[in-house]
């Protein structure tokens, strides 16, 4: 792939995922390069004046009365970066470290954090070469940002710590670096804090998030309609005008996407002038349930597309730009370093509280219509639990129990973790975000939510097959081949754990949702 350059302001969630996920190379903007060069020259300035700066030539933290000169700086470097990588149990996986590194790269390029350029090279340069950090998962209370996971990255940027091969295993940072090419970075002033300042390990796992939960709503409205097909349910629900009469963009996307998989439906014309009037909400509500999750989607998306191109750490450096026609080096060294707060991980961690929660009502909704599927006093005379030969066999009884189960999970991990606060550093960081815990909450929310998708569209498969030879649309036929071609009917009974994970798989990799292309 072409080589995406980075400079501050034009990132996409997308572009985020090429590198994250398929290794698309990085590099520094040349624009972006005299931005961070001459917001360098301002820190340089700082310091061979020996003026006073929070993070530049004092402490940090409650420690930022603490005065550090001269050569001291330096040393404070690695210090800070040493003290603060203090992270606990699983490492991040690689795209999310990858993703990580990239946003703060990205961060960085845009010319406020007052470093050189040669640590945003080094971060392209271990992206493009394959040296991943090993990244503790959990430390972060989302206060400072991220201080604990991005520590963790600037101790393999210096060399030290460790970073993951692409096996899994566990090798010295210096090492990966030799190995790599890639030389140590010698951390000067004000750098280390520039590096651990921020909330990309949160954002970086929840774009990565964000980006599987889109694939996961528009796989839902495929399988819904499979399953509303199979149960004999009726297209009037989904009638343009209902939803022009309350018109959220998300609640009519979901109708027109039902109108389309349900079009030219052999089944629903075989009871098209049926007694039954409506159906349950699980059916006849898709459009509002999933709707409302596609909204939500959006404001997060938005939310973190902001996030993505900004200026995250503390302090931030203003550099005196040159008037107009002046000297390009006119003003070189002069400027403000303001300290703040765009560290705090507020926005974002709201944003993956919401992610969680509308993922929650995406899988609750899923398993209802599971649960009408499999039941035999609701699921329109087909066979009981969907079994061939039920009683010999129990066909689809215990799936509904697994999506039970990962359904009442989400409800507890959906509990937002934003709500939370705990007072750190001495109470100088005394209202924190919690955004890494929701982070790290939505990961599981996805993978349950996948899951319970891919139960009901085994089921629905299975329901359609017992309708035969009566068929669903062209669009659902070829979801309906889509899910055969990883999971064969059951005629029997057999351990389904596989087809789940194939299905699962396949709902990951978005080839369901192609049925709406």
């Amino acid at each position: 792939m072409q080589a995406l350059h980075i400079n501050g302001n034009d990132l996409t969630p997308e572009a985020v995922r090429e590198v994250a996920v398929e290794r698309r190379p990085v590099l520094l903007a040349a624009d972006a390069r005299e931005a961070v060069e001459r917001a360098r020259r301002v820190v340089d300035a700082l310091v061979a004046g020996n003026k006073v700066s929070y993070a530049i030539t004092t402490g940090v933290g409650k420690l930022s009365d603490v005065r550090i000169a001269g050569d001291r700086i330096t040393e404070t470097q690695v210090n800070l970066v040493r003290s603060h990588a203090v992270g606990v149990g699983e490492p991040l996986a690689l795209a999310e470290t990858r993703a990580m590194m990239l946003l703060r790269a990205n961060s960085l390029s845009k010319g406020y954090s007052g470093v050189r350029p040669v640590l945003v090279d080094t971060l392209c340069e271990m992206l493009n070469r394959g040296v991943t950090p090993f990244v503790p998962s959990q430390g972060s209370v989302g206060a400072s940002g991220d201080l604990a996971p991005l520590a963790h990255l600037a101790l393999a940027l210096i060399g030290e710590g460790e970073c993951v091969d692409a096996q899994g295993r566990r090798i010295p940072s210096a090492a990966a670096l030799q190995t790599a090419q890639i030389e140590p970075v010698a951390l000067q002033a004000k750098e280390a804090v520039s590096l651990i300042n921020g909330t990309q390990a949160m954002l970086g796992v929840g774009l990565l998030a964000l980006l599987a939960a889109e694939t996961l709503v528009d796989s839902a409205d495929v399988i819904a309609a499979l399953a509303i097909d199979a149960l004999r349910g009726t297209d009037v629900a989904f009638d343009e005008r209902i939803h022009q009469a309350r018109p959220h963009s998300g609640q009519m996307k979901t109708a027109v996407n039902l109108r389309r998989l349900l079009a030219g439906s052999q089944i629903r014309e075989s009871h098209r002038e049926c007694g039954r009037v409506q159906d349950a909400y699980s059916l006849r509500c898709v459009p509002q349930v999933h709707g409302a999750v596609r909204d939500t989607l959006a404001h997060c998306r938005r939310v973190m597309e902001t996030e993505i191109n900004s200026a995250v750490d503390n302090p931030l450096v203003f550099p005196v730009q040159p008037s107009p026609g002046a000297a390009r080096d006119s003003g070189d060294g002069e400027g403000d370093v303001l300290s703040g707060g765009n560290f705090h991980g507020e926005p974002i961690a709201f944003v993956l509280d919401f992610l969680g929660i509308a993922l929650s009502a995406l899988a609750g909704i899923s398993e209802r219509r599971i649960e009408r599927l499999v039941n035999p006093a609701l699921n329109e005379g087909l066979p009981p639990f969907l079994a061939p030969g039920a009683g010999m066999n129990s066909g689809f009884m215990m799936p509904q129990v697994t999506a039970a189960a990962l359904v009442s999970e989400n409800k507890v991990l959906a509990h937002p973790a934003s709500v939370d606060s705990i007072t750190t550093s001495g109470n100088k960081e005394d209202y924190v975000s919690m955004g890494m815990t929701a982070a790290l909450k939505l990961k599981r929310i996805v993978q349950n939510s996948r899951y319970v998708l891919a139960i009901e569209a085994m089921a629905a498969a299975q329901a359609l097959d017992f309708v035969a030879p009566l068929k669903t649309s062209k669009r659902g036929q070829t979801a309906h081949a889509s899910i055969r071609s990883v999971c064969p009917t059951m005629d029997k009974d057999r351990a389904m754990y596989q087809d789940f994970a194939r299905i699962a798989e396949l709902i990951a990799d978005g080839k369901l949702a192609e049925a709406l292309a």
